[in-house]
């Protein structure tokens, strides 16, 4: 006699309830995705209207599972790392955004006649998932799927200069600074003044900070609601381009964005 329950077999309910539960961790994880503020279980729960005990019990699973990060002074929560990386996995993975993607970029990168590339933050780092190099036999090679400090790089910093304040000092407190050249900027405080230089102009630029001999600027990328989830930027030998010359690709590289954003939010 078989053990085997057959799914048709099982109480109505029970598939019910599972689905039921289903749902509301994946509302939840929308609710945290699409804030531009961290949110506590109460007021993900003005969006949801779940029982008290059952938002905070699943806050918690999902804390524990790495989708949510809670704040260090444990007010609100913010995506964890698995959320961020099931996000980048599907914007980099999708065969449709993939080849119009990369075919922004590749006409970007022709456009301006140096290396073009899309990062995106984890942690202290900004991961790169797409770029088309430049033809001159010159060149820096940085691969996709490198990973470079977020404290010398345009985009980097860039996305420094979209955190809000307290998070982005307790950030910076956080790293250990090495410096890669002489430009290298190696405390909280002289980085902190040169992020307040550009954050006006919401650019990030690198000037000779991470490699000797590499210049780059970076615009940001955002979602429909305004937040910022990456970075497209150039970078260039400096003996091909200087830093006022890079400066000067940003209206190019500000068209190309909007492209990108109009072809996600297709």
């Amino acid at each position: 006699m078989s053990n085997t329950v057959d799914k048709a077999d099982l109480p109505q309910e029970t598939e019910k309830k599972k689905t039921s539960s289903a749902a509301r961790v994946l509302s939840i994880l929308e609710t945290v995705a699409n804030s531009t503020v961290p949110l506590t279980a109460t007021e993900i729960n003005q969006q949801l209207k779940l029982p008290k005990p059952t938002i905070h019990r699943l806050c918690l699973m999902l804390e524990h599972e790495g989708f949510l990060q809670a704040r260090l002074d444990g007010r609100g929560y913010l995506p964890g790392r698995r959320l961020s990386r099931m996000a980048l996995g599907i914007f980099s993975n999708n065969d449709h955004w993939r080849s119009e993607r990369h075919d922004i970029l590749k006409r970007l990168s022709e456009d301006i006649g140096e290396t073009c590339n899309i990062s995106v933050p984890d942690g202290s780092e900004m991961i790169y998932f797409d770029r088309v190099e430049t033809h001159w036999p010159l060149r820096i090679r940085l691969s996709k799927n490198d990973r470079v400090p977020i404290y010398c790089t345009a985009s980097g910093k860039l996305f420094l200069n979209h955190l809000p304040s307290t998070k982005r000092t307790r950030l910076l407190n956080r790293i250990e600074f090495e410096q890669y050249t002489d430009n290298t900027f190696t405390s909280v405080e002289s980085l902190k003044e040169e992020l307040r230089f550009w954050r006006d102009q919401d650019i990030g630029i690198d000037n000779e900070e991470f490699m000797r001999g590499m210049v780059a600027v970076a615009v940001p990328l955002r979602n429909e609601d305004g937040a910022f989830f990456g970075s497209l930027a150039m970078h260039a030998p400096s003996a091909r381009m200087t830093k006022e010359q890079a400066l000067e690709q940003i209206p190019r590289m500000r068209a190309a964005a909007e492209e990108l954003l109009e072809l996600i939010h297709e």
